[in-house]
């Protein structure tokens, strides 16, 4: 594996891919790697020729300069992980590689993101945006690797590449989970052992969630999953909504839509750290 840090050591080594005929996958993340990218790695690795997997601390997608600061950076870690599964490429540049000048594009795909993440996170997907589409235009992958944890962040992802017209397949991934049911995050290492504890609940109260809302109505299930949560001492719900899988709109009725999926996010611990997790219902 070899570990590049300029855009144009990056173009050379996919255009060495493609002239040997191979397909190519890429894994955008934001390193602090663990199992969830792993899984999103391997399946690249198995699907296509060549992997390049990113390695980048986006600024433009954090509208809280606090949580950039905090933001785990662990590219020593991240290497031999990616190394170990048999990635060809971790491309890891600077901030002023990808950024030479402010990008001032603007990406709008309403209502999509304007809800549940877009509404409390003003310009957050906006960023995503800019930064997934550069590495779409740097590598002109095959395909690309996401997270179903991110949920929303998919669909966006989606609608752009579809406006843009990129020629490429985005594969989402299951999210992968610790034994005890805890959604993988690179957040999880912002948590010390007490708030560790804690945030179970967060996944035990969605998948118990599940079972309520066989004989209980939608807004019932709703209020359910947000008073179980605040009743933990240390958790607090920022939002919970239950959406139409395919456009992200809220849901008044479980007949409403054949895809259902619950959306989280809670903010953990005294000095919170923000963590988000979803549950599917129907589909």
């Amino acid at each position: 594996m070899k570990i590049v840090h300029t855009i144009q050591d990056l173009k050379a080594a996919v255009r060495a891919f493609k002239s040997e005929g191979k397909q190519v996958g890429l894994v955008p993340t934001m390193g602090a790697l663990h199992e969830g990218h792993a899984s999103l790695i391997r399946r690249s690795v198995a699907e296509n020729g060549a992997t390049v997997v990113s390695d980048f601390v986006n600024p433009t997608q954090f509208n809280d300069k606090k949580d950039l600061e905090k933001y785990p950076h662990t590219l020593e870690a991240d290497s031999q992980l990616v190394a170990s599964i048999g990635a060809d490429i971790l491309f890891a540049p600077e901030v002023s590689e990808m950024y030479p000048e402010p990008d001032t594009r603007h990406f709008s795909y309403p209502p999509t993101d304007e809800v549940m993440e877009g509404a409390f996170r003003p310009g957050h997907f906006n960023g995503v945006c800019q930064i997934v589409s550069k590495l779409f235009m740097i590598v002109e992958p095959d395909r690309a690797y996401f997270g179903e944890k991110d949920f929303q962040q998919i669909a966006v992802i989606k609608a752009m590449v579809a406006d843009q017209k990129y020629p490429l397949e985005i594969v989402p991934c299951p999210i992968v989970r610790e034994k005890d049911g805890l959604a993988l995050s690179s957040r999880n290492a912002l948590l010390n052992d007490d708030e560790r504890k804690i945030a179970l609940n967060i996944s035990r109260t969605l998948f118990a969630s599940v079972y309520f809302s066989k004989d209980h109505t939608l807004e019932e299930t709703r209020q359910y999953v947000i008073d179980n949560i605040n009743s933990v001492d240390g958790l607090e719900v920022q939002y919970y909504e239950i959406v139409d899988g395919n456009s992200l709109q809220s849901l008044k009725n479980w007949e409403d839509s054949d895809y259902v999926v619950g959306c989280v996010t809670v903010f953990c611990g005294s000095i919170p750290v923000r963590l988000i997790d979803n549950v599917k219902y129907k589909g």
